[in-house]
């Protein structure tokens, strides 16, 4: 018998549609952009400025592309894998610059610098992949209450994350929502308020299924515009705290940027005689009715100062009758368990300095895990386990004014200083940052921390004065913008005029009592729900 004939290589038409693996890695990479532009849209590169509509186009493609996935009958595990990649892509986009510290200033091999940040953003993804997952598999498929329980499930992530395990909410998508629309919202949800809202936003019109024609999208874009235009239209303060009689009066304000190298900060000799020498010279000779210096500007416990440089602070500032008061950052402690990061401020008359201890202290800089301490020692940074200060600590008083001091990342928990608006008579009518950022170099994490504390001040209606390092050294008015500022890495004096206010905003007025739980419970009943009442669109298996 002849032999059979060979069979024809199979033609491809150039139409055909790509191989499952192909279209698997495409959505993925889908995915990871998503986030890319999640981190991009919190501090643009270029000039640091938040972008609040790339934030709301990065959440419209997560919300497209897991309603893909729904359309597909996703399972759990794919559903929260392409959840995981854009949070993780995300979160890495946005605190890269642990990298600096770790390996430019700590000494740590960079392969390992960059494992660690990338294990931190995969961890803190985690949540953000039990989201989708949830969304894909038991979301309810109509548009209108599928976007309300997708925009429960993101607040939900949002919270755990700014909470669970000490919390490290930096680079959430509200803060993006600074210099946007949605910024009307601050006083009265804050920035995980301003989060969900944006989520519910694009939600309600980036959902491909189920299309149900032009009534529901015109139903669903009317909802969103809504959200974006009722908040502009009623002041969130009380009529006292618009008008002339919400003012507090004014202060004078001398905020002193060190611009300490990093790498000098700690050197005997080095960083620490200059750090000595210039802050003493700029406190000696200020005019300004309050003087304020960045966290650890003076970089030794007050023993290991030069004898009497306390001292001279004290009598510089301390005499009755004086018209100028100062606030010094400085670590505080007689020895091991007792070292706190602080600031002390100097009244005339007080026979004592005021002291502020951090609360919220930062893992791995301030205390060190349980079971980490092996990663601390491969690094040269001096670290150690610090004792934290008390919450809703008492203000430093002073000509009419109560100043609510907090240290670096503390302004990163606005629930936390809510707590110091518990009594109307007695809540702060200025916010006061100080921090020392130089641990990460010229970098977006200086934007990144002014768009932080841009926020606490639209949540609080106060001004937040913020003394730093290397930057960002600035005044920032009761409706979070920016009035003065110093150049970054520059060594100098930012005197401004500061306006307090009194008045307490919605926000204020449940935070304090509740901290962020009624956010909670919203987002939990929302879930439920969407669980209870509503089928998903289709069995998955």
């Amino acid at each position: 018998m002849p032999a059979p004939a060979a069979a024809a290589p199979a033609r491809v038409s150039p139409s055909s549609p790509p191989s499952s693996a192909a279209s698997g890695l495409l959505r993925l990479l889908g995915f990871g952009l998503a986030g890319v532009a999640q981190a991009l849209s919190i501090a643009w590169p270029g000039d640091g400025r938040p972008l609040w509509w790339l934030q709301l186009l990065s959440l419209a493609g997560l919300v497209w592309l897991l309603d893909g996935l729904r359309a597909q009958g996703a399972g759990w595990r794919r559903a929260g894998l392409h959840g995981w990649v854009f949070a993780t892509a995300w979160l890495t986009g946005s605190f890269w610059w642990l990298f600096i510290s770790m390996h430019t200033y700590g000494g740590l091999p960079a392969p390992l610098a960059v494992i660690a940040v990338l294990a931190l953003a995969a961890a803190l993804g985690l949540y953000y992949a039990v989201a989708s997952a949830w969304f894909v598999v038991r979301g309810p498929a109509g548009r209108i209450a599928g976007a309300f329980v997708f925009a429960a499930l993101w607040t939900l992530a949002e919270l755990v994350r700014g909470s669970w395990f000490t919390g490290f909410p930096w680079g959430a998508g509200g803060y993006a929502h600074v210099d946007g629309p949605l910024a009307a919202l601050a006083p009265w949800v804050g920035v995980y308020g301003i989060g969900g809202a944006a989520a519910l936003s694009v939600a309600l019109v980036a959902r491909r299924l189920p299309l149900r024609g032009m009534p529901s999208m015109a139903l669903a874009v009317a909802l969103a515009g809504v959200i974006f235009m009722l908040p502009n239209l009623a002041s969130p303060l009380p009529a006292d705290a618009r008008g002339a009689q919400g003012t507090a009066g004014t202060l004078q304000v001398a905020l002193l940027q060190g611009n300490i190298p990093q790498d000098e900060k700690f050197i005997p000799g080095g960083g620490i005689e200059t750090a000595l020498r210039w802050y003493a010279e700029q406190l000696r000779d200020a005019k300004a009715q309050l003087v304020v210096t960045p966290e650890t500007a003076l970089p030794l416990l007050p023993r290991q100062l030069p004898v009497g440089y306390l001292d001279a602070i004290q009598a510089r500032y301390g005499q009755p009758g004086s018209q100028q008061a100062a606030i010094v950052g400085l670590p505080l402690g007689e020895g091991a368990g007792t070292y706190r990061n602080a600031v002390l401020g100097f009244l005339p008359g007080a026979a004592q300095p005021y002291a502020y201890s951090k609360h919220h202290l930062v893992p791995f800089g301030e205390f060190i895990p349980p079971g980490f301490r092996w990663f601390i020692r491969m690094m040269s940074i001096p670290l150690g386990d610090f004792e934290r200060g008390g919450l809703a600590q008492a203000p430093f008083v002073w000509q009419g004014q109560r100043i609510a001091p907090n240290i670096c990342y503390e302004d990163l928990f606005g629930d936390e200083i809510g707590a110091n608006f518990r009594d109307e008579a007695t809540a702060p009518t200025i916010l006061l940052n100080v921090s020392n950022i130089a641990w990460f170099g010229d970098s977006v994490a200086i934007d990144q921390h002014l768009a932080i504390s841009r926020m606490r001040a639209l949540e609080f209606a106060r001004p937040m004065v913020r003394s730093t390092n290397t930057g960002a050294t600035v005044v920032i008015d009761a409706a979070g913008r920016v009035t003065h500022q110093l150049p970054r890495l520059t060594r100098g004096v930012l005197e401004a005029p500061v306006e307090g206010r009194r008045g307490l905003t919605p926000f204020a007025r449940w935070v304090a009592p509740f901290g962020l739980w009624p956010l909670w419970i919203a987002a939990l009943a929302i879930v439920v729900l969407g669980a209870a009442f509503f089928r998903p669109e289709r069995t998955r298996g």
